[in-house]
């Protein structure tokens, strides 16, 4: 036998891989099927269904696995020969085979080493029809060995020169991958100047000062073993100019130095390959590296190329910074001589490679396996290929043929076997080897002869579907020997087909060239030979193509603008087509402006990206056709500014598909006018039943052209349609035909169906009737139906015209009622209506609520309880009770006129309520009654209550009069509300000083007999308010208050200041003018002097370039109606209405100084000092700009805005600055 093992080349092992699995394929797929109905009972020789690998490293750390299957009938069993002789497994209690396999197991997990078991293992599958052989399987367990210790100098080189760092990694199975890192573990930057080369060197082309660095470290990883090999790490040091400068420094004269160039600039030399010529050899289907790696200054660049010749297009690659050189599925057309070229600035360099590719040997026709019957004839043939040519050895069940049992049947002629009258004795398999240096191929294929009827093997009633005019091809898959012929027929009774149509295949299928409509049918395949026959029947369905009757049409357009290509598919019936779109064969961008209706693609706002070749591509189970347009984008014409307008009309409306309830609207859209058009709306006349009157029918997006639409029966429609854009909506199209759809019954009754009665003894029955489009046909009638609710009685029914009431009389009052109304027409009944309920006609309430009674809760409120009334007495729907009160005269007896009732109504079935608002210290009458929908029952009893005390309301007025120098006299009037007896009125007075601070408050009773009063003992000249109230038993009242100025002397009039908000009308008074004062107007000349001061040094430290804070100018010139609010953290506010003790003492003037902690509030006054003649008209300053710069005034908030605009006094202006 001639088979050898493969060279241990390591760039051999990767081809070995393919040959193998291709081997592995080749011989599945010569296996006669198997199957287990139709060939459980036949005999075959045994077939090698996998096996491990011929170059198989194992890990040695796992048991061994060495696979052998196979299949045969009988089972075929196993044996093992290992380096040329039987391994009996028996022995070695390590090794074990899997059961029902050929797969060996070798436990060295337990114990023993993988070298023990390292060799050339080779399986045998036999069975009573011969033996298979499996490759010569060469086990090896995988090295990953350490490297060597070795001392590595460190490197020291000057700028600019070359360098090889060598990693000489240790010899490993399978070869370890080589990469460069740093004890940081990340990866060295690699670039044109800094590469690895193939055997993983390291090499600089040249180095830097920042190539410095005592980390680079070569690492070996060994994937089977998945460990990984450090070697030393090496250091290098790049010395610059300038530091080699400073070292000599030390020894030499400052003549001495080097220049300040960064290293000798020098042409390309290679670092490897070395000299001008190299050769190279590698193995067909592999792929080819070449690498040339080149030093110099500037860094040199790589060029290829291919002397007599082309590199492949599709099998070339660069890498490594285009040193490498790659080519793919390498064959004998890639030998010959291939140039790389290194180049910089000041030169080049060449070196040429010769490649010579070999070839291991690879199959041009491997043997097939050969069924034959006895008394046939076959042969076998083994063409293999390579460089150099294989040798053909044959081998007859895994033994040499020269040394084989004779066989009379069989002769052997090169790389053919040829088979003649051959006898079951004759069944073998024989294994072919093709080998050269480089490798070998073995095939097994076994002869087995049998006698045996047909069989058909593909299943029986497969439907194939076809496109018209196509190839249409029916399986028939047969086994049987000897070899059966094949005949086809159509139909039940047909004749045998004949091939001057059709086309009969040796494995049986039948083929027909063009299928047609009349193709369609029932197939039958019938297999004979002289033992028998078989048959099979099939189906064919013939299909109509898809075809795409409006294609996407070539398109120039302006960069910007929108286009449409459409795409109509028109297809089978039974086919559902798929649509796809696709731009220059690949997919559509992602992007929002690509949208895809059904018959087309729109692109809006078109950019130069967008042109192109577009595709429209239909796709169904059994074909597929593709349309495609080119798009040619172009800039915007300089034309003038397009005109947007609204789009013009649609037009040439068409109906099709006309149907009872639907029919389909077709129309071309008008001119866009510069705006796309963005949707369309389809309006309809019903010109039966409201001619001249459009209604909505639907709405369709702007790229369709045709809507399916719903229609109602017994409508004669006309249509129109409308389209819109971002300008607005066009007019509407000219209308369409008429369609009138057929009368049907209505298909809804009437709504908003209620039963209520207008008298005590009728129900009337109203609903929503149909218009005439809901009507479905003519003679439109209702159906009205009626019975009582808890009764036994029979519908009573009725049919009435087009009306929407009908009037049931003669009822009992108040009773529930089930009520239908539904639809007729001359065509028949809407559904059946689900009932709803109503009640006959109402009646007043029989009975009055019982058990009134009244709880007062205070002065102002009362509850009222009452027991509610049987819901018999009702006589309708229960609406609530209804509360009837008045107030029938004053406690107090001072009000004895009649007060107008008033009336609260409760909701629902409540049995009591609130009574709120009443006039304490009052007596009040009320009853209650019952309310339906018809209206009121009877009145309860009446009941009366009365309210308590309670606090009055203020005095009716407040008026001072008389004033003298020390005394005031008060006068009033009682409450309009005393709410009660009043006890005793209180009247509170303080002084108010020229400062606006309030003075002590005095309080004083007075009887509640008195309207008059007098105030005697006061300060002349002084101004006093006054707080004033009533009081009941219950407390006091709201106050009323006041305010009056004593005179300053028996001939002046004491004036009276304005009152508060409600308080009444007051006289203005007249005070001393205190501008006329000398000692005033001495203060202000003061105070203008100062300001002029401040003036005078802002300007200077301006003028200086200071900076002058804003606390500064706020502390220095602080704005007379903030500087209250900086000492007293008062308010701006003024008066407001007395409410406690604690807020008795009140500021009369915003702005003025306020003791303790009030606050004064508009309410109380809107007096000013102006008022009071203290005032004067104008701001407190002589230039108001400054003022406005620098006094930090603000804006006052809104709740302060009425307080006053005007300015303030000389005596506020006063006040702020002292």
């Amino acid at each position: 036998m001639q088979l050898k093992i493969m060279p241990k080349k390591k760039h051999f092992s990767a081809g070995r891989v393919p040959l193998i699995l291709f081997l592995c394929q080749m011989i599945s797929a010569l296996d006669v099927p198997l199957d287990s109905k139709l060939l459980g009972d036949l005999v075959q020789p045994p077939t090698i269904t996998q096996q491990s690998p011929k170059d198989y490293i194992i890990d040695p750390r796992e048991n061994i696995v060495i696979q052998c299957e196979a299949k045969g009938k009988p089972p075929p069993s196993f044996s093992w020969t290992r380096n040329g002789t039987h391994f009996d497994i028996d022995k070695d209690p390590l090794v074990t085979m899997k059961p029902g396999s050929g797969t060996l197991i070798i436990n060295i997990m337990s114990e023993g080493k993988a070298e023990t078991y390292e060799g050339v293992y080779q399986c045998t599958a036999r069975n009573e029809r011969g033996a298979a052989i499996s490759n010569n399987i060469v086990v090896r367990p995988s090295r990953s060995p350490l490297w060597t210790k070795e001392r590595l100098e460190p490197i020291t080189l000057h700028n600019g020169q070359s360098l090889v760092l060598p990693c000489r990694p240790p010899i490993g199975l399978p070869p370890a991958i080589i990469f460069w890192m740093d004890n940081s573990f990340q990866r060295l930057p690699q670039s044109e100047r800094v590469s690895q080369g193939l055997n993983g060197d390291l090499y600089f082309s040249n180095v830097l000062p920042e190539d410095t660095r005592e980390d680079y470290i070569c690492y070996a990883r060994f994937n089977h073993t998945q460990t990984i090999q450090q070697k030393q790490p090496i250091s290098l040091k790049v010395i610059s100019v300038d530091e080699l400068n400073d070292t000599i420094a030390a020894n030499l004269s400052d003549t001495e130095f080097y220049g300040a160039k960064p290293g000798k600039e020098r042409p390309p030399t290679f670092l490897t390959p070395q000299g001008t010529e190299s050769r190279k050899e590698e193995l067909r289907g592999n792929v080819l590296s070449l690498e040339c790696i080149a030093e110099g200054l500037p860094t040199p660049i790589i060029y290829w190329i291919k002397e007599d010749g082309t590199l492949p297009v599709n099998r070339t690659f660069y890498q490594n910074f285009k040193k490498t050189l790659q080519i793919t599925q390498v064959s004998e057309a890639d030998s010959g001589n291939y140039q790389c070229i290194a180049k910089n600035t000041l030169g080049a360099v060449h070196h040429t490679i010769s490649v010579t590719v070999k070839a291991a040997p690879y199959w041009i026709s491997a043997p097939q396996n050969l069924v034959l019957s006895p008394g046939e004839n076959g042969t076998l043939i083994c063409r293999a290929n390579g460089n150099p040519k294989p040798r053909i050895g044959w081998l007859t069940n895994g033994v040499p043929v020269e040394i084989a049992p004779d066989d009379p049947s069989r002769k052997i002629d090169g790389d053919t076997i040829i088979f003649s009258n051959v006898q079951e004795r004759s069944s073998a398999v024989y294994q072919c080897n093709a080998s050269n240096e480089y490798g070998y191929l073995l095939a097994n294929a076994f002869v087995n002869v049998l006698a045996e009827p047909p069989r058909i093997l593909t299943s029986a009633n497969i439907l194939y579907q076809v496109i018209a005019n196509r190839p249409a091809l029916l399986d028939c898959a047969f086994f049987g020997s000897p070899l059966p012929t094949i005949e086809w027929f159509k139909g039940t009774k047909g004749s045998a087909l004949h091939e001057d149509i059709y086309v009969l295949h040796d494995n049986g299928t039948l083929e027909i060239p063009v299928a047609q409509k009349d193709s369609t049918g029932t197939y039958t395949c019938v297999a004979r030979n002289k033992l028998g026959m078989a048959k099979n029947e099939v189906h064919l369905e013939i299909k109509d193509p898809t075809r795409i009757i409006k294609q996407p049409e070539y398109a120039v357009v302006q960069r910007g603008s929108k286009v449409s290509f459409e795409c109509k598919v028109k297809h089978d019936d039974t086919l559902i087509p798929t649509i796809m779109w696709l731009k220059d064969n690949g997919e559509l961008p992602n992007d929002e402006r690509f949208s895809i209706g059904k018959d087309h693609l729109v692109v809006t706002d078109v950019s130069d990206d967008d042109g192109g070749m577009y595709t429209c591509a239909a796709n169904t189970t059994l074909d597929s056709v593709s349309a495609s347009a080119v798009l040619r984008v172009v800039a915007p014409t300089p034309t003038p500014a397009p005109i947007y307008d609204v789009p013009n009309p649609p037009f040439d409306l068409e109906l099709t598909n006309q149907l009872d309830k639907g029919v389909q609207l077709t129309w071309t859209p008008g001119d866009d006018n510069n705006s796309p058009i963005t949707k369309f709306i389809i309006e309809y006349e019903d010109a039966m039943h409201e001619a001249g009157i459009w209604h909505h029918q639907a709405e369709v997006s702007g790229t369709q052209t045709t809507a399916q639409l719903t229609l109602s029966p017994y409508v004669n429609y006309s249509f129109r349609v409308m389209a819109e854009n971002s300008i607005g909506r066009s007019v509407p199209s000219e209308a369409s035909e008429q369609y009138l759809t057929k009368a049907a019954e209505p298909d809804q009754n009437p709504t908003a169906v209620e039963g209520l009665g207008t008298e005590p003894d009728n129900l009337v029955i109203t609903w929503k009737p149909l218009n005439g489009f809901e009507s479905n046909g003519p003679g439109l009638q209702y159906k009205v139906s009626w019975r009582q609710k808890d009764g036994d009685d029979e519908w009573t029914s009725v049919v009435v015209a087009n009306v929407s009431k009908y009037i049931v009389s003669g009822t009992p009052t108040f009773v529930p009622y089930l009520i239908k109304v539904q639809a007729l027409n001359d065509v028949g009944f809407a559904p059946e209506p689900a009932a709803v309920m109503g009640h006959s006609g109402e009646d007043l309430p029989m009975v009055a609520p019982g058990n009134v009674r009244v709880n007062v809760v205070n002065s102002t409120l009362a509850e009222v309880h009452w027991d509610p009334v049987p819901l018999k007495s009702v006589r309708g729907h229960l609406q609530g009770y209804r509360i009837y009160y008045w107030k029938a005269q004053s406690s107090s007896k001072r009000n004895r006129r009649h007060i107008e009732k008033k009336i609260l109504t409760f909701q629902g079935n409540k049995t009591h309520g609130m009574l709120p608002g009443l006039q304490p210290y009052s007596h009040y009458v009320l009853n209650v009654r019952v309310v339906n929908g018809k209206g009121e029952g009877p009145a309860s009893t009446d009941r009366g209550f009365h309210t308590p005390e309670g606090v009055p309301s203020a005095p009716s007025s407040l008026k001072i009069v008389n004033p003298t120098l020390d005394s005031l006299t008060l006068e009033w009037d009682p409450p309009s509300h005393p709410n009660g007896v009043l006890t005793e009125y209180t009247l509170r007075y303080q002084p108010i000083n020229s400062t606006h601070e309030l003075g002590p408050l005095v309080d004083l009773k007075i009887p509640a007999n008195k309207t008059r009063w007098t105030l005697n003992h006061l300060n002349f000249s002084t101004r006093y308010k006054f707080y004033f109230y009533a009081q009941t038993s219950v407390g006091s009242g709201s106050q009323i208050t006041e305010e009056a100025i004593t005179t300053v002397d028996e001939g002046k009039l004491a004036g009276i200041l304005p009152p508060d908000v409600g308080a009444g009308k007051a006289m203005a008074s007249r005070q001393v003018d205190i501008a006329t004062q000398g000692w005033f107007i001495g203060l202000m000349c003061a105070v203008a002097l100062l300001i002029l001061i401040l003036l005078i040094v802002c300007f200077i430290r301006r003028n200086k370039g200071g900076k002058y804070p804003v606390k500064e100018k706020e502390d220095a010139h602080a704005d007379p109606e903030i500087q209250p609010m900086k000492e007293d953290d008062g308010t701006f506010g003024e008066y407001r209405s007395f409410e406690s003790d604690a807020e008795d003492h009140k500021p009369l003037k915003k702005g003025s100084r306020t003791p303790s902690d009030r606050t004064v509030k508009k309410e109380d006054s809107d007096d000013s000092l102006v008022d009071y003649g203290e005032g004067v008209n104008g701001q407190f300053n002589e230039d108001g700009s400054f003022i406005g710069q620098y006094s930090g005034k603000k804006e006052k908030e809104p709740a302060e805005g009425n307080e006053s605009s005007e300015a303030p006094s000389p005596v506020n202006a006063m006040n702020s600055f002292v």
